[in-house]
């Protein structure tokens, strides 16, 4: 195979059938230097084609706690509640930001991970409950209209 950019699936798979065929080569050997510059060409080809996003913040969160054997007892400092750490958790409830600072300063995730793109379930649960509330609110609102037009025309009529 002759080096040169992997430009579709035909040459990628070329190129790591060849590096896996130099993949014993000894340093300092032409085979080497070529399975060296292969693995460059590879690592360009999958990062354009397969790229990995940042993790989702929860996971993260979820994976830190694995890492360090810790429990949601150990979210509670953070988090306030054992209801607000299952919520968090369970992608019901975003995370605020004295909760992102307490994860960075307390368990050293990044603010990058945990700003970052926030699960759609909890995007979306979020929105429908900024809705619900927005419906509640322009309910009293109309209730106490309601009751301001009945309480001020009763007083109207009786001073008649």
């Amino acid at each position: 195979m002759n080096l040169r950019p992997i430009r579709n699936e035909t040459d990628y798979r070329e190129a790591i059938e060849e590096s896996e065929r130099l993949g014993d080569a000894r340093p300092g050997t032409l085979e080497r230097d070529r399975l060296e510059v292969l693995a460059m060409l590879v690592d360009v080809y999958e990062r354009e084609k397969f790229p990995i996003g940042p993790p989702d913040p929860i996971e993260a969160i979820k994976f830190r706690m694995e890492q360090a054997g810790l429990t949601r007892n150990d979210l509670l400092p953070i988090f306030g509640t054992s209801g607000r750490v299952s919520e968090v958790l369970n992608g019901r409830r975003a995370l605020t930001i004295e909760m992102i600072r307490g994860l960075h300063e307390r368990f050293g995730i990044s603010y990058e991970v945990l700003v970052g793109r926030t699960s759609k379930r909890a995007v979306g649960r979020a929105k429908v409950a900024t809705r619900k509330l927005r419906g509640e609110v322009k309910a009293k609102t109309r209730a106490a209209a309601g009751q301001r037009k009945t309480g001020s025309s009763a007083r109207v009529g009786a001073g008649r």
